[in-house]
């Protein structure tokens, strides 16, 4: 079939097989002439497959088969192992097993993509209207775009499987807002203070003067050195943190010992659960979910707006960097492993940076008025 232009669509598309698969697809091309010559190069790339195929003798894999080989040699090992074979059955549910690696290609993502933009985010409710806002383009950059892509490449670098029609990712991945950089003030650090829980409050001291991630802040006694002066855990993207055990954190944990034998920071109970298994008056760990329920009844007590969680490293980062004026230490301390990731808190030297420009100007003018003018 030439190439043909469907309803509703201002791009041209192909739409041909070859030994018995179907390929199909849109040129992003609006020149018939243009157009014809992509479904060309797009046919020949395909028969040139076929046939290496013919001589191999290897099947078409579907990427059912992909994603189940993807876990079984990498996902499984990576941070998080639960979160990501989510992630891979999702994808494999929108596709379906009988989806063949091959025909991947850009249309497929495009409508992987719409689908996900209309679901929507969970537990997040506009309360004036009821509706559920969508989920946003990050998380379908990595819960969507990044997870796929990374499943196609392997199969490709590594199984040597044909990929004639590989969707250009650089295309599909969606735009996301900048991270602000948001830094508490004091009456609102001494409101926070004020509207926290006794028992969660060593925990969140910890957390606010660290500026560790939410899940860095759960730590465990074997994740302390005593020896070396660290606490080191895992952290994003499957790196490393590290915290030097400064004087005020060790006198932070010590009063900690003996409430649990694993887990740092715990909460008591305020009444007995059966269900979750909770006796009124004892200890027991704090976890991602505790911590983060405390954290936004604290802020909604507290009656600050506009301040999340995750905003304490920004705190911590731009005061620190107020306090040395040194951006390589607070890369150590944020555990960023570019210096660029760290550059964004630079706009606090703004201070130091007018005065220089200042001091600058006013010795132009010393220099200037050495000299008398002519006469």
């Amino acid at each position: 079939m030439s190439v043909y232009k469907p309803n509703g669509s201002p791009y041209f598309h192909y739409d041909f097989q070859v030994s018995g698969s179907r390929f199909h697809g849109s040129t992003k091309s609006k020149n018939r002439r243009e157009a014809a010559a992509i479904e060309r190069e797009v046919k020949e790339r395909v028969e040139e497959e076929a046939r290496q195929r013919a001589k191999t003798g290897r099947q078409p894999m579907t990427f059912d088969q992909a994603a189940g080989r993807y876990w079984e040699e990498k996902a499984q090992y990576l941070k998080n192992p639960d979160k990501h074979f989510a992630t891979i059955k999702r994808l494999v549910d929108f596709f379906g097993k009988e989806k063949r690696l091959e025909e991947i290609d850009d249309a497929a993502v495009m409508e992987i993509v719409a689908y996900r933009r209309k679901q929507p985010r969970w537990g997040k409710t506009k309360l004036k209207t009821g509706m559920v806002r969508p989920v946003t383009g990050g998380t379908i950059n990595r819960e969507v775009l990044e997870p796929l892509r990374a499943i196609l490449r392997h199969a490709k670098e590594l199984w040597r499987q044909p990929l004639p029609l590989e969707p250009r990712w650089r295309k599909h991945f969606l735009k996301e807002p900048k991270e602000r950089v948001r830094e508490l003030r004091d009456g609102e650090r001494v409101a926070l203070d004020a509207a926290m829980r006794d028992d969660f409050m060593p925990w969140y001291l910890f957390s606010h003067v660290t500026g560790r991630r939410m899940s860095e802040t759960l730590i465990r006694w074997t994740d302390i050195n005593e020896d070396a002066g660290e606490i080191t855990t895992a952290g994003k993207g499957d790196t490393i943190v590290r915290t030097p055990l400064t004087p005020f954190i060790r006198e932070l944990l010590a009063p900690l010992k003996g409430h649990h034998p694993v887990f740092v920071f715990t909460f008591v109970a305020q009444r007995t659960l059966p269900k979750k298994g909770y006796i009124k008056g004892r200890r027991y760990p704090i976890v991602r979910s505790h911590a983060s329920i405390r954290w936004r009844r604290c802020r909604i007590e507290a009656g600050v707006v506009d301040f999340r969680f995750h905003d304490h490293r920004h705190d911590r980062a731009t005061k620190l960097l107020r306090q040395t004026r040194n951006l390589k230490l607070v890369q150590l301390a944020l555990n960023h492993a570019n210096i660029s990731t760290t550059a964004k808190y630079a706009h606090v030297m703004n201070e130091d940076l007018a005065a220089a420009l200042e001091e600058s100007a006013k010795s132009r003018n010393i220099s200037r008025s050495e000299f008398p003018p002519e006469s």
